[in-house]
């Protein structure tokens, strides 16, 4: 029998033994009476007990200690309180359950933590009808899934779980960006952080004395440990996740200092929205328009940030802010006069600007912070829950058949656990071995030849009759799973069951282990709107901003879903004005009301594109290509997400930008803060160009 297997047989007894007596006992019983023990000498025992402990403390499941006057210790007393191993009931509403089933639809095979996040459901809505029969919902759906994108990923994310978990240091090679060179780290790690899409790992950095975040897709072949030690360090305790989750591009890094921004009032609500987070929004003292102020680390990603706004905002302050804004208008100018043949002579003329707060590159990928960068999500669910946990989960599924009567099938098991043949026999062949000791097992099962499962179980099987407490995996993934989808379910509020979940874990799961990002420019009142309408199928009135053509209009739309993508989340409806399917950015609505006029759902429409797609790549399906150049400075970031086209020999390369309407590709040019230039078509170069004259007329010389 494997040593893992030893291992889980005498943990799960040493919980049946303890619970079962109800009494404190001390370790020369536990030795004699629970399966495993009894054949160590006292030297083996001490040391496996202990280690026992141990694990099962870091899963949640703390033994009590009664330590006597004379500190004798093997006459120490141990106790299993039901409180430490079970769950507290929590209650949900027929609402709140059809709300977690929907997100485990949503992200089941999707998720990385998919298979926990399964597990954890079993559990928290233990005595209730299962929430994996409840019917398909539809009224939601997801581009963006917290998948880990390919094999190596999906390796390195799962061990880089468990590293969290044990606390082991790694040890891994990382292509640092700012430098474009490959460096071995040695990282320990505090916080898995998923955010625009990407995992990434957040920890000190032995090389660089200081907390640095590193992306996992830029590591090079796999993650190893450091030392044989079962732990090798532990997590400051003023360690906050929090902090790395709610930055912006322009604040990676070591603060330079505070901007002042104007903004217009035509989009001063959508900064609050949107951007509130990261500074402060107040009128300007002439009264016209408002005045943001955020510190910045990075003086070209906060550069990029208002020349996409164009007109509606300016740098006030610093003044080399502001002349740093002035150059790059000019250089962006520049780069797209004359003919686009002649521009590798002419951009010789040009020196590389080296942004205050960067050597050589944006800040924003590289090993000192994180991105948003955005790249296609694939489908592995790569974590999966410990096997401990999948036993007790087991345990308590077959007891209940067993007690309740009821027939219990093995491809029932197999679907609701998302178990293989042979690992369910595995399972059942361990739980058919825990015992409380003297011969007493906890119950019998067998796979009968029809399918069905055979459960006998025993009187006393108490210990597993009723949920366990959530792991730390399981708890992870349903806070996480949570976190990702918001409050976008039209059939229930997952906020409230997460008030509930925090409240009986006695934690805040998010705080150890993933954190995932909110996406920006969400607003609780308008998605409230959107969810009421879809629910009761009315239509919906709302005030749109068209950020490409900076104007509003009003819109009166049939919805159907909410979907999220890259940028944000959206609502997926049927606009009957222009008798066509329109995706609605949330973040752009300014005010929305639930008209109450009702509209009959038209079966024959297909909002799957999207979800498939360009909500998933962050590129509209396009009938127009431009060819676009990258300056070497820019180009390692800009490959990770687009297609080379040629590559220079300076380092900087060509690629293919598709784009649907020429407003879009001028406003995603102008982001790249003169880094980039449009080679053709010609229209699209001309456009640049005027949109970069009208900001340079107003910004301040």
């Amino acid at each position: 029998m494997a040593k893992d297997t030893e291992k889980l047989i005498r943990q799960l007894s040493l919980i049946s033994y303890l619970m079962a007596e109800r009494r404190p006992v001390t370790a020369p019983e536990i030795r004699r009476d629970v399966e495993g023990y009894s054949v160590m000498n006292e030297d083996a025992f001490a040391r496996r007990f202990y280690a026992d402990r141990s694990e099962l403390e870091a899963l949640g499941i703390v033994l009590s200690v009664e330590k006597p006057q004379d500190g004798q210790v093997e006459q120490e007393q141990y106790s299993l309180p039901p409180e430490n191993f079970h769950l507290p009931p929590v209650e949900f509403d027929d609402n709140e359950l059809a709300a977690l089933w929907t997100a485990l639809y949503l992200l089941d095979g999707k998720f990385a933590y998919a298979e926990p996040l399964r597990l954890a459901l079993q559990q928290i809505s233990w005595g209730r009808p299962s929430p994996l029969d409840s019917p398909v919902q539809r009224t939601i759906a997801l581009g963006i899934t917290g998948a880990a994108d390919g094999h190596e990923i999906s390796q390195r994310l799962a061990k880089i779980e468990t590293a969290i978990f044990r606390r082991k240091t790694i040890v891994f090679e990382y292509y640092t960006m700012e430098r474009d060179s490959v460096e071995q780290r040695r990282v320990d790690p505090y916080q898995l952080l998923f955010q625009g899409g990407q995992f990434y790992v957040v920890g000190g950095s032995h090389e660089r004395d200081a907390v640095r975040v590193f992306r996992l897709s830029r590591i090079q072949g796999k993650v190893g440990y450091a030392t044989k030690a079962e732990h090798d360090f532990q997590r400051p305790a003023d360690f906050d996740p929090r902090g790395y989750a709610d930055r912006i591009q322009w604040q990676f890094g070591e603060p330079i200092g505070n901007a002042d921004i104007w903004i217009s009032s035509k989009i001063a609500w959508q900064i609050e929205r949107h951007f509130g987070r990261y500074g402060e929004l107040r009128p300007a003292d002439d009264g016209q328009g408002s005045i943001f102020t955020t510190s910045y680390s990075n003086s070209r990603q906060l550069i990029a940030w208002v020349l996409g706004l164009s007109d509606n905002a300016q740098i006030v302050g610093p003044s080399e802010l502001a002349a740093e804004l002035r150059e790059r208008v000019q250089m962006l100018a520049a780069r797209h006069s004359g003919d686009a043949d002649e521009l590798p002579v002419a951009l010789d003329h040009h020196e590389p600007l080296r942004p205050r707060g960067e050597s050589s590159a944006p800040a924003g990928a590289e090993d000192d912070t994180s991105a948003n960068e955005s790249e296609s999500l694939g489908a592995d669910a790569v974590i999966r829950p410990e096997r401990f946990a999948r036993l007790v989960t087991l345990a308590s599924i077959l007891i209940d058949s067993g007690r309740s009567g009821r027939t219990l099938r093995a491809d029932e098991l197999l679907e609701r656990l998302k178990l293989s043949e042979q690992e369910l026999q595995e399972d059942i062949a361990v739980l058919n071995v825990v015992n409380f000791g003297a011969g007493t097992y906890v119950l019998y099962a067998e796979i009968l030849a029809d399918g069905t499962v055979e459960v006998d179980p025993e009187p006393y099987g108490d210990a597993f009759a009723r949920p366990a407490r959530l792991l730390p995996v399981e708890a992870k993934a349903l806070i996480a799973a949570i976190d990702l989808i918001g409050e976008h379910i039209p059939e229930g509020s997952l906020a409230s069951v997460r008030r509930k979940v925090v409240a009986a874990l006695g934690e805040d799961p998010a705080h150890e282990g993933l954190q995932i990002a909110a996406l920006g420019g969400d607003n609780a009142e308008i998605a409230a709107k959107a969810r009421e309408a879809i629910s009761t199928r009315q239509l919906l009135s709302f005030e749109y901003f068209k950020e490409n053509e900076g104007v509003f209009s009003t819109r009166v739309v049939e919805p159907y879903q909410l979907v999220n993508g890259l940028e944000g989340w959206y609502v997926a409806s049927y606009d009957p004005e222009r008798e066509a399917v329109r995706n609605f950015r949330l973040d752009r609505i300014k005010s929305a009301q639930v008209t109450g006029t009702r509209f009959e759902p038209r079966t024959e429409l297909d909002f799957s594109t999207g979800v498939d797609g360009w909500l998933r790549t962050g590129e509209v399906p396009a009938s127009n290509r431009a060819r676009v150049w990258i300056s070497p400075e820019r180009a390692r970031w800009v490959r990770e997400d687009r297609t080379v086209i040629s590559e220079g020999s300076d380092g900087s390369v060509v690629v293919d930008f598709g784009y649907a309407g020429l407003d879009w590709l001028v406003r995603n040019v102008l982001k790249e803060a003169g880094d980039a230039v449009v080679l053709e078509p010609a229209e699209a170069r001309d456009a640049v160009r005027a949109a970069a004259a009208e900001i340079e007329a107003v910004v301040p010389v």
